[in-house]
């Protein structure tokens, strides 16, 4: 059968059974409250279901054994932070009525739904021509009409669009819940304790001044935890060089199966991976076609691992090697430096990854790659995280924060790093 023949028929909310009050168990928060039948329907959508077979943190299971949560629970926690954040809002004289609660809830619940499987290595291999920013709010719009119109707040809220400016920067901001929850939920499951923020002390430091999100200014030595936080999970968890090689490993496998797709090679794949590894999709694509964003909605990482896994004996001995080096976790080397690589020892794993694996000088960047890391802790340029004083005066927490070390990694971070295998040197 043709997948282009598959039936899409779009989910009949009438035959859904009547909702009850539902509760999440979550190992973070404990219990999560579903806050309405509208929220409890999304949940349900197969959209939305498609995040419990996304990994939150992709292949950082091979360094952190317990690094293994889904998007669909860390969607459920940034939406629960966020009902917390509107309640002491609201407790403190925000105007804030039950429809743009709503679409607040939706909107951070519904913000990751447009990732794909292992997240940014597919965003940058597979399909290159849409962000998974954009492809959510196509999911939104998409469900909007699907639900009559109920989403139409979430998503003015979700692109900014919406008058009070600061119920986006609950959904995407400096200091937003997303960036509190998966803060919180990374540790928590990495088990790395140097990423522990106190997200309850932040919430309720929470303010409205001007129409822009603000933290009381009692709160400054909360807010400097989180940033410092968010800093030391970048190297320790996010840009561990065990967990960037193997997410680059994984990057160039699906480009070199691309790659072979496209040349009309043999591949052995799932029929929905099938048809975005053989297509270039652009963003104009998926605006035009609603076939591939249902598509799209079916990818997980099990299509991409099941496919690894029989690559291993694919006859192309580029991406056999490399399918084999992911399954049997034999990953290349990457050497991170404050410096650039040297260059007579790129030039040596170059050569020698050139005669050993057979490779054509194009395909020297499967196997050997150099490149730039980047830390952005927090960005002084970009919406700041403000503190608000007794006096009503607004100060950035760069300038406000006595410590010497808030100020230093306002700068991001750049690091050189040399990717390699390590049998080549």
């Amino acid at each position: 059968m043709s997948i282009n023949n598959v039936n899409f028929a779009p989910l009949n909310i009438n035959k859904i059974a009547l909702n009850k009050k539902k509760i999440f168990n979550d190992p973070i928060y404990g219990f999560i409250s579903i806050p309405n039948d509208l929220i409890f329907d999304l949940i349900e959508h197969p959209y939305f279901q498609r995040l419990r077979r996304i990994s939150q943190l992709g292949l950082t299971h091979m360094v952190y054994p317990g690094a293994i949560h889904t998007r669909f629970a860390h969607a459920l926690g940034s939406m629960h932070m966020c009902g917390m954040a509107l309640e002491v809002l609201k407790s403190k004289g925000q105007k804030i009525t039950e429809d743009e609660s709503n679409g607040v809830l939706i909107a951070v619940l519904l913000h990751d739904i447009g990732h794909g499987p292992y997240s940014h290595a597919l965003e940058n291999s597979i399909v290159t021509g849409i962000t998974h920013e954009k492809l959510s709010e196509l999911y939104m719009e998409a469900l909007n009409i699907e639900f009559k119109g109920k989403l139409t707040t979430a998503i003015k809220i979700f692109k900014g669009e919406y008058p009070k400016r600061f119920l986006h920067s609950l959904v995407s901001s400096q200091l937003d819940m997303d960036r509190l929850d998966y803060l919180k939920r990374d540790c928590f499951y990495t088990g790395v304790e140097e990423g522990a923020i106190g997200t309850d002390r932040l919430i309720k430091m929470l303010d409205v001044h001007n129409d822009k999100l603000v933290i009381e200014a009692k709160g400054i030595y909360s807010v400097e935890k989180f940033i410092l936080a968010r800093r030391l999970m970048y190297w320790q968890v996010y840009l561990h060089k065990t967990v960037v090689s193997a997410e680059f490993l994984l990057a160039t496998i699906l480009k070199r199966a691309k790659e072979l797709a496209i040349a009309e090679k043999p591949m052995f794949c799932s029929p929905t991976l099938s048809r975005f590894l053989h297509n270039k999709f652009s963003e104009k694509e998926f605006e035009s076609n609603p076939v591939n964003l249902k598509l799209f909605a079916e990818l997980d990482d099990f299509d991409i691992m099941g496919s690894i896994k029989v690559w291993q004996k694919h006859g192309d001995d580029i991406l056999s090697v490399l399918s084999e080096k992911l399954i049997t976790r034999k990953l290349n080397a990457l050497e991170i430096s404050t410096s650039p690589p040297d260059g007579t020892k790129t030039k040596k794993a170059r050569e020698k990854a050139m005669k050993m694996y057979r490779l054509k000088q194009k395909e020297i960047p499967f196997m050997v790659q150099t490149g730039l890391l980047s830390n952005p802790a927090y960005k002084k340029e970009d919406d700041r995280i403000n503190l608000l004083y007794k006096d009503g005066k607004i100060v950035d927490i760069a300038t406000a924060s006595d410590q010497q070390t808030i100020s230093v990694i306002t700068i991001p971070l750049k690091k050189y790093f040399l990717y390699y295998p390590k049998e080549c040197l």
